[in-house]
């Protein structure tokens, strides 16, 4: 049944101690497995390990940004924990509830407070809605508001996102990208959602246009109190706008850091090679700096290589590298990376068949 009144707005978290803050999200083995079929019958021969084995915290009131190349399984790990995909295994808590264990109509009040930013902002959004439609449709769904309220609440969010009143007849066709991103936005505000996954909310919109998305979803985020889960390719504008950085690279988080942290002094090969290609906008700098150009091809996510999966392509390879998975470890407090360079002991040790030691899955989080 729905809501008979819009939820909450969630009370901003900015001045609380970072002691005092906890996670809001809990994600612990996510695995997003999509079947290889073949034949007439079609018999599941293989699988797609699109997300493999994935956990993160994500803290009330912050950024966690999510950086990998294409097809490292991003946008899908983002869409299983908002169960737009079904995972394969795992768990996502939302404030200690699991989100995947939820009945359908749970989930359907769990809806609201979990919202996405789409890529694409004209894919998104229904060519044949007026703006006031598309807007107002989480509200038709989940609450029971008047006409006159309903009206009001998407003007409201209409200036919230900095899009005229006068708009709210038009069609997503005669708006600019970066408008019909804000229109997006405003529809993901609706219900007052306390987390929002960003998938690279900005990667379809013009350089100029890309810094006003950016500092809205942060004057948002101020305001609201809004969680982020913040994916996108370009490590420029995450340095800008995450607390802390997750590093993904063939369905697997390979590093994990508070921003300063990993942009000052990356520990995984791949995410040194990864920031190596970012430009400094200081020429000085940029003559002295080296590039890593990694060699060979991203392994297919439906057969990667026994170990570590980016053994294929590592200038520092080692022979236990190809037969041992490296755990997720935390070398320091807040700040772990799963490659045997920094976990050789245990890495000796699980290939002569003992234990490798702590688990991602015990992972506890902060900056």
């Amino acid at each position: 049944m729905a809501d008979t009144a819009l939820p909450q707005a969630v009370t901003p978290q900015a001045t609380a101690p970072e002691a005092a803050r906890k996670p809001l999200i809990e994600v612990r083995g996510l695995r997003m497995y999509f079947p290889i079929t073949a034949g007439v019958l079609r018999r599941r021969v293989g699988d797609v390990k699109a997300v493999d084995d994935v956990s993160f915290d994500i803290l009330q009131g912050e950024t966690l940004g999510l950086v990998g190349e294409s097809g490292c399984g991003k946008s899908t790990c983002g869409r299983a924990i908002l169960r737009l995909y079904e995972p394969t295994a795992g768990s996502v808590r939302l404030d200690g509830e699991d989100v995947l264990a939820a009945s359908p109509d749970r989930l359907r009040k769990l809806r609201p407070a979990m919202q996405m930013v789409f890529q694409d902002p004209q894919a998104s959004l229904n060519p044949r809605m007026t703006v006031a439609a598309i807007i107002g449709e989480p509200l038709e769904e989940h609450t029971r508001l008047t006409r006159g309220e309903k009206l009001a609440r998407i003007y409201e969010l209409m200036d919230q996102v900095g899009l005229n009143r006068d708009f709210a007849n038009r069609y997503p066709h005669e708006f600019s990208g970066g408008q019909r991103q804000r229109i997006g936005i405003a529809r993901a505000l609706a219900l007052n959602p306390r987390f929002i996954v960003c998938d690279e909310p900005i990667a379809a919109l013009d350089v100029s246009i890309q810094a006003q998305v950016v500092n809205l979803l942060e004057e948002l985020q101020d305001r609201l109190g809004l969680t982020y889960l913040f994916i996108s390719h370009d490590l420029s504008m995450v340095r800008h706008i995450a607390d802390r950085v997750a590093v993904m690279y063939l369905g697997r988080i390979i590093e994990l850091a508070p921003r300063e942290a990993l942009y000052g002094a990356p520990l995984h090969p791949y995410t040194q090679a990864l920031l190596s290609a970012v430009p400094e906008p200081d020429p000085a700098l940029e003559a002295h700096r080296r590039r890593i150009i990694l060699t060979g091809d991203v392994p297919s996510p439906a057969n990667p290589p026994p170990g570590c999966n980016f053994c294929t392509r590592c200038p520092k390879v080692m022979p236990v590298c190809r037969t041992v998975e490296p755990d997720l470890r935390e070398l320091e407090p807040g700040r772990f990376v799963a490659c045997h360079l920094y976990n050789q002991t245990a890495g000796i040790t699980a290939a002569a068949g003992g234990s490798p030691g702590t688990d991602a899955a015990s992972i506890q989080q902060g900056e």
